[in-house]
């Protein structure tokens, strides 16, 4: 990790297990659902249902601040807390909540690499049912940061010109318009194919085959060497729900280094229902 931009961001399974019930080092894992966190969870960590507890309920949008705060404050977070987060589908929805800890102003906020996957995978690694005491807190957040989002109005701006790399994080046969969302997806759009001028860089290509992030040099040459992103011009990455372009965000902006790297979270879900919004397939 010697050569990322940030590798103060990211951390091995090994250094979680070292850490467990250090004071001022809080685990969440976060998943789609609960019931993986319910079947077995790190010792010591609390889990954050990504649909109902990151979502707002009413509305299509990211957690109001003060429903973030009174999250955090629940899970017994302070804003001096160490934060290592964690979860499954390779760390997507973990990803996605690193995005919304910097939104709003965690400072110290880390990725176990791999994620819950590669934590089971290690025999000498435990889970437990068990849930942990919390002794709640009273968490106060700074922001939002809206330079790490990008909204629709900005995207359509953006969009005719082509000044920015656009990134769809999704796979080749959603980027096509071949199919709108991968088998068992519920979550869906009117229109299959893409944005205007943007480049399919699926989220995979990241990662090896255990889940954890490949090597800087690996990274620059899908990204940078082959002119794919110019790191000169903002990026904008999106997918269909806003949690995979969440994991591409965090590995341009905090592994490649990137300045101006913002999540389209509306995704394609929002784009491709738009009436009259071009698409490409």
């Amino acid at each position: 990790m010697a050569n990322y931009a940030h590798p103060e961001v990211l951390v091995e399974t090994d250094w979680v297990k070292q850490h467990l019930g250090k004071p001022g080092i809080k685990l969440v894992e976060i998943d789609v659902d609960s019931k993986a966190y319910a079947a077995g969870h790190i010792p010591g960590a609390v889990g954050f249902n990504w649909q109902t507890q990151l979502q707002d309920q009413l509305r299509r949008d990211i957690i109001s601040k003060t429903a973030f705060e009174q999250l955090l404050g629940a899970a017994g977070i302070t804003p001096d807390d160490t934060v290592i987060l964690y979860g499954d589908n390779n760390n997507w929805f973990a990803a996605y909540g690193f995005w919304l800890f910097k939104i709003y102003g965690h400072k110290d906020v880390r990725l176990m690499n791999g994620g819950r996957i590669k934590w089971l995978n290690e025999t000498d690694k435990e889970l437990t049912t068990e849930v942990p005491q919390i002794t709640p807190t009273q968490y106060r957040a700074s922001g939002p940061d809206l330079s790490l989002r990008t909204l629709l109005p900005e995207l359509l701006k953006q969009q005719p010109n082509q000044t920015c790399n656009l990134v769809d994080v999704r796979s080749p046969d959603e980027f096509t318009g071949k199919v709108i969302a991968p088998p068992g997806m519920t979550e869906t759009a009117q229109r299959g194919g893409h944005i205007p001028g943007a480049k399919g860089i699926p989220w995979s290509t990241a990662v090896g085959a255990n889940g954890t992030f490949k090597s800087a040099d690996e990274l620059r040459a899908i990204y940078l060497d082959k002119n794919a992103v110019d790191p000169n011009k903002e990026t904008i990455a999106y997918c269909r729900i806003g949690e995979r372009s969440s994991h591409t965000w965090f590995v341009l902006k905090y592994l490649l280094g990137l300045n101006n790297v913002k999540n389209y979270d509306g995704s394609w879900t929002e784009y491709g229902s738009i009436v009259g919004a071009p698409i490409e397939k």
